[in-house]
């Protein structure tokens, strides 16, 4: 399995890529592997303002449904509509183009209580 070391990542699953005050939001190659295949991805929260862990959307895979927890709180400035036709992307490449949500950080403190790539391994058992 793949996990960038560049990226921070939740217990929940999600990674982040910070960029500036910009941070773009995803799933894991973990995570994505769990739900397998994936045949759609709903984000209704595009322009909301929402604090970290809460719901921003959910991920649906053949077998199961998903909630997807905000790993920091922010705006969410965008989401990945090319999802919306091709869900299969977060499978295909889930730290590229199967990104899920840019947000406007709102508390750049909150990024400090994020997970490094070995932490997350170690405490996601992955």
């Amino acid at each position: 399995m793949n996990f960038p070391s560049e990226l921070k990542y939740t217990k929940d699953h999600e990674w982040i890529r910070i960029e500036g005050d910009i941070a773009t939001v995803g799933i894991t190659d973990f995570a994505q592997s769990e739900l397998g295949d994936i045949v759609f991805v709903e984000i209704e929260t595009e322009g909301e303002e929402l604090d970290k862990e809460e719901v921003f959307g959910s991920v649906e895979a053949v077998k199961t449904v998903s909630d997807l927890f905000m790993p920091i709180s922010g705006e969410i400035m965008e989401f990945n509509s090319s999802l919306e036709s091709a869900p299969e992307v977060v499978n295909q490449d889930p730290y590229g183009e199967g990104w899920m949500i840019k947000i406007r950080i709102s508390d750049a403190s909150e990024l400090d209580a994020l997970l490094d790539v070995e932490t997350y391994k170690s405490e996601a058992g992955v």
